[in-house]
């Protein structure tokens, strides 16, 4: 096992000795056993989209937004990989960065895409969804999202699928499950959670280490301690936790947004 990280290390950092010359695309390729066994590492790198493992069946993709307040920003989502199947949680930023993870996902990885999950309504979970509808992926929201989304103007896909606050989908013989337990950085703001690798998707729910409050235009920063708590009191033993912007880790990343909430 060591031997293949330290190899999967190497391939890797002699395709991106190359970025410089070839900036628009430097991707690692993913054989069937590559993509099963090698961890924490950058598998596809493009200007647009950034895709990384981090356990044996989760990995993390990246995409960009600009902001008028915080300038370019790398947006997280969550890719969950099980017996050729996979569930995505939020969209890649935009369309061209969202064809590339279908891509990535249907043809690298040789996977059929069970659904895509927007974790709220904001542009960094939905910017592709048209996509992914075109691409016949499904999708599935809480209703909160979608009565969210209604009420926004120039919105060019609204999910398929529906659920009040808990869902569960399959991926090939496991189980993604998906949970509201309060309002914070939206009203309608859910996680997603894979017990086969202990891992949760927290959205912009959940802050890096270090990182500051962000956009609180549609927040309620009074209840936002308190949803963590309750996220964080169900899965104590999470071993991974990915927010919706910045670095994975582990359960330290409740604390500290529980801690930069907290009234």
């Amino acid at each position: 096992m060591i031997r293949q990280l330290l190899l999967a290390s190497i391939i890797t950092a002699n395709l991106f000795c190359g970025c410089k010359e070839n900036k628009k695309t430097s991707e690692v390729p993913v054989s069937k056993t590559d993509s099963a066994q090698a961890t924490d590492s950058v598998l596809y790198k493009t200007e647009n989209l950034i895709i990384t493992r981090i356990s044996d069946h989760v990995f993390v993709h990246d995409s960009f937004i600009n902001t008028e307040s915080f300038g370019r920003v790398s947006c997280n989502g969550m890719l969950v990989v099980n017996e050729n199947q996979a569930i995505i949680f939020d969209t890649p930023t935009d369309d061209v960065s969202s064809k590339e993870l279908i891509d990535f996902v249907t043809e690298k990885l040789n996977c059929k895409i069970n659904g895509i999950i927007p974790t709220h309504f904001h542009a960094d979970c939905v910017g592709g969804l048209k996509t992914f509808h075109d691409n016949n992926v499904p999708s599935y929201a809480s209703k909160r999202t979608i009565e969210l989304l209604r009420k926004k103007e120039n919105v060019l896909a609204l999910p398929m699928n529906d659920f009040e606050d808990t869902l569960s989908m399959e991926v090939g013989s496991k189980k993604v499950f998906v949970e509201f337990f309060g309002e914070g950085h939206t009203k309608d703001n859910v996680i997603g959670y894979f017990p086969e690798d202990k891992a949760i998707f927290g959205g912009c729910l959940i802050k890096e280490v270090g990182a500051g409050k962000g956009n609180l235009e549609d927040a309620n920063v009074l209840a936002w301690s308190e949803t963590v708590t309750k996220l964080k009191q169900k899965y104590p033993d999470t071993e991974i936790v990915i927010p919706g912007h910045g670095k994975p880790g582990g359960i330290a990343l409740f604390d500290y947004t529980i801690s930069l909430f907290k009234q």
